[in-house]
C-alpha cells in the first residue's frame, strides 16, 4: 500500500507502508552502531541534559545571584554562618534581657533640695480655713471657718476664709504674707527647672494660688475701682491691760477658736495696695498657662494699683494694730518694686516709666545709702527692684527714656553685692560666719536668706548674659565668689555654725525643739484647751508635742547664741516672709549649676518687642 502525498519540491510523494517495519529495524541497528561511537569519547554538560531525563539533572556547582556568580559551596557557607551568628545574638539578647539589672543608684539630692523639701511644707502647716485633703500636716486641721463673717467693724468683705497664719499665733497680716508670695513667685518664674527637677512645681504653685485666692477675697476685685481693702484678720494687742481673748493674749491651737476675730480695713494704704499688686502680678506670670486664672490675677492687679496710687498712705499708720508688728516706713519702694511687676504682668510701659523714674528711685531712697541700704526685706523691697530692673537692663536694653535710672539701678545692685562679700565692712559678721544685715537686732536669718537669694540670682544672670563677673571699686570679682557667699550663709542655717544647729526645724539631727508655735505646741488628743487653758504648754520644758516641719525660726543672736526656749519669740519663731525667703535660696542653689539654669525669657512672656519690628525689603526691581 502506498501513500501519496504532495512534493513541496512539485513532485507526488510516495510512502511505502510495506516496508516501515524493515526501515525500523535498520534504524535502530545503526542508532546503535552510533551509540556506541558516541560513547567513545565524553559528552559535555549540555549533551548530558540532553540525555538525561528532568530527575536526572546534574546538581550545578555554582550559584548565580544576579549580579555575580559565586560557588555553591561557599554560598551555603556563608549562609548557614550569618544564620548560625543571628542565633547566638539572639540568645545573648534573651539572656541580657532576663538577667536582673543592677542600675546604678541615682546620687542622693545635695543639701539645699532637702531642706528645700521640708521648708515648703512650713506653708502646710501655716494654712487657714478648709484644708485640702493632701495637706500632709496630720497635727493640723480645718479652722478659723467664720472669718469676715462675724466682724462687726463695718468691712464690706464678709468671707475672709483661707490664706494663712503669718508666724506663731493665728493673725493673718496681709502685708508681710503679701511679700511671700511675691517671693514664692519670683522664685518659680526663675527657677522652674529646678522646682521641677526636685518634684515640687505643682506644690509650690499650689501654695502660691493658696495666698492669691485669699488675696481675691479681701477688696472687689471684679471691680476697677475700690475705695477699701482688708488690711489684717484678727489682733495681737496685749497693751492696756485687755482682758478680751485675741490672738496674743490667748494659747490655743487654730482649729479651737471661738472669740471673735475682728477685720481691720484700710482706705489710704499704697504700700499694702502696691506689695499686693505685685503678688498678683507675679503669680499672674506663674499661671500664665492658665489663661483665665492669670487674667483673673492681672485685673486684681491692676484695680489694686489704681488704689494705691490714687488713695495715698501707709496701712500701719495712725496707732494700729499693725504698726506694733509689721509696721511700713515708706510706700515709694512699694511703687517701684510693684511697677516692676506691673509691667512684667502686663507689658505696658507706664509702668516701667514709673518704676524707672528718677524721682521716684530718688523718694525710694536709691541714691541715700545708710545702714540698711542693700537689705531686702517685707518692710523695704527697694534692693528686689533693683535686681529686677538690672534684669531688664541685661537682657533686653530698652534704651532711652529708661536708661538713665536702669543704668543706676544696676550700678547700685553691683554696690550691693559687693557689700555681701566678706572683703568689705559694710556689714558685720559673726564669729561663725552669719552676715549681720540687721546690724546685731533680734530675727537676723529673714534678712540673710534674702541676700543668699538676691546674690545667687544676680551671678545666674550675670552667667546668663555671659559675663564673667563684676567690679567692686577696681577690683574684679567672679560669679562663684557670690554664690560662694550664699552658700556659706545657708549653710551656717543648715548647721554648719559653732553651736552645730540647724535653725530649720526637721533638717538634720540638731534642731530647735521648743518652736514658738501654738499649733505646733498643743497636742492634738481631741480635748479643747481655752484661751488660758494652753498656757501650760508655752510654759512647758518639754519638746513641741507637733513637729513644724520646715520652719525656720528667726535665728541666733549677733554672738551666735541660741536659745531654744519657746516664749522667747525672738530666737523660736518663724514667719511667713522669712521661709518664702528661704525656700527662694534653696532652690536657687539647689542641684547642679550648669543644669538647670535661670529661664531668661518666661518673665518678659507678657513683654512687647523693644523695637518696632523693621519693616519687609521691598521687591527686588524688574525693567
Amino acid at each position: 500500500m502506498s501513500m501519496y502525498g504532495r512534493d513541496p519540491w512539485g513532485g507526488p510523494l510516495e510512502i511505502n507502508t510495506a516496508d516501515s517495519a524493515t526501515t525500523d529495524d535498520d534504524r535502530s541497528r545503526n542508532m546503535n552502531e552510533f551509540d556506541k561511537a558516541a560513547l567513545s569519547r565524553p559528552l559535555d554538560e549540555t549533551q548530558q541534559s540532553w540525555l538525561l531525563g528532568p530527575g536526572e539533572q546534574k546538581k550545578k556547582r555554582y550559584v548565580d545571584l544576579g549580579c555575580i556568580i559565586v560557588s555553591r559551596k561557599i554560598f551555603v557557607w556563608t549562609v548557614g554562618s550569618l544564620l548560625a551568628a543571628a542565633f547566638v545574638v539572639g540568645i545573648i539578647m534573651v539572656i541580657v534581657k532576663n538577667v536582673p539589672r543592677h542600675h546604678k543608684r541615682p546620687p542622693p539630692p545635695d543639701n539645699y533640695t532637702v531642706a528645700l523639701h521640708k521648708a515648703l511644707m512650713f506653708f502646710n502647716a501655716q494654712k487657714s480655713g478648709k484644708l485640702p485633703r493632701h495637706n500632709n500636716v496630720s497635727w493640723r486641721g480645718n479652722s478659723c471657718l467664720n472669718d469676715g463673717k462675724t466682724d462687726k467693724s463695718g468691712a464690706v468683705i464678709k468671707d475672709l476664709v483661707g490664706g494663712y497664719y503669718d508666724a506663731g499665733d493665728a493673725i493673718k497680716f496681709h502685708f508681710p504674707k503679701a511679700f511671700a508670695m511675691t517671693m514664692l513667685s519670683w522664685s518659680v518664674i526663675e527657677y522652674s527647672a529646678k522646682y521641677e527637677a526636685a518634684g515640687e512645681l505643682a506644690h509650690v504653685k499650689e501654695i502660691i494660688k493658696w495666698g492669691t485666692d485669699y488675696f481675691l477675697k479681701t477688696f472687689n476685685s471684679t471691680a476697677d475701682t475700690i475705695s477699701q481693702l482688708v488690711a489684717q484678720v484678727g489682733t495681737g494687742d496685749t497693751s492696756g491691760g485687755t482682758s478680751d481673748p485675741n490672738d496674743h493674749t490667748c494659747w490655743m491651737r487654730p482649729e479651737d477658736i471661738d472669740y471673735t476675730r475682728p477685720v481691720t480695713v484700710c482706705s489710704t494704704c499704697s504700700d499694702l495696695a502696691a506689695e499686693m499688686a505685685a503678688a498678683l502680678a507675679s503669680a499672674s506670670i506663674v499661671f500664665k498657662d492658665n489663661k483665665l486664672y492669670s487674667k483673673k490675677l492681672v485685673h486684681g492687679a491692676e484695680t489694686l494699683w489704681k488704689f494705691a496710687r490714687n488713695q495715698r498712705g501707709l496701712y500701719s499708720a495712725g496707732g494700729s494694730d499693725a504698726a506694733t508688728f509689721y509696721n511700713s516706713t515708706m510706700y515709694w519702694d512699694e511703687f517701684a518694686w510693684g511697677g516692676a511687676w506691673m509691667y512684667y504682668a502686663t507689658g505696658n510701659q507706664s509702668y516701667l516709666y514709673l518704676a524707672s523714674h528718677p524721682t521716684l528711685a530718688k523718694h525710694a531712697g536709691a541714691f541715700w545709702g545708710g545702714p540698711d541700704y542693700g537689705v531686702l526685706s517685707w518692710d523695704n523691697k527697694l534692693t528686689g527692684a533693683q535686681v529686677l530692673l538690672t534684669r531688664l537692663r541685661l537682657f533686653l536694653s530698652p534704651g532711652y527714656p529708661y536708661e538713665q535710672t536702669l543704668k543706676t539701678y544696676h550700678n547700685q545692685t553691683s554696690i550691693i553685692m559687693c557689700s555681701y562679700l566678706p572683703y568689705f565692712t559694710s556689714f558685720n559678721r559673726t564669729r561663725g560666719g552669719l552676715i549681720q544685715l540687721n546690724h546685731g537686732r533680734p530675727q537676723p536669718l529673714q534678712y540673710v536668706v534674702n541676700a543668699a537669694f538676691l546674690a545667687t540670682l544676680f551671678s545666674d544672670y550675670l552667667d546668663a548674659a555671659d559675663t564673667p563677673g563684676w567690679y567692686c571699686g577696681p577690683n574684679f570679682y567672679s560669679t562663684d565668689v557670690l554664690r560662694k557667699f550664699a552658700e556659706t550663709q545657708i549653710d551656717y542655717i543648715l548647721g554648719k555654725n559653732p553651736r552645730k544647729m540647724s535653725y530649720v526645724v526637721g533638717f538634720g539631727n540638731h534642731y530647735p525643739k521648743h518652736v514658738h508655735h501654738r499649733g505646733a505646741s498643743i497636742p492634738k488628743n481631741k480635748i479643747k484647751y481655752n484661751c488660758k487653758g494652753g498656757y501650760k504648754f508655752r510654759d512647758s520644758k518639754k519638746p513641741n508635742p507637733n513637729t513644724i516641719i520646715g520652719a525656720m525660726v528667726a535665728g541666733p543672736d549677733k554672738r551666735d547664741g541660741f536659745h531654744d526656749v519657746r516664749t522667747n519669740y525672738n530666737y523660736t519663731e518663724p514667719t511667713l516672709a522669712g521661709n518664702a525667703g528661704l525656700v527662694a535660696a534653696l532652690v536657687a542653689l539647689s542641684g547642679e549649676r550648669t543644669a538647670n539654669k535661670i529661664d531668661k525669657n518666661t518673665i518678659f512672656s507678657a513683654v512687647p518687642p523693644m523695637f518696632p519690628t523693621p519693616p519687609p525689603p521691598p521687591a527686588p526691581w524688574k525693567p
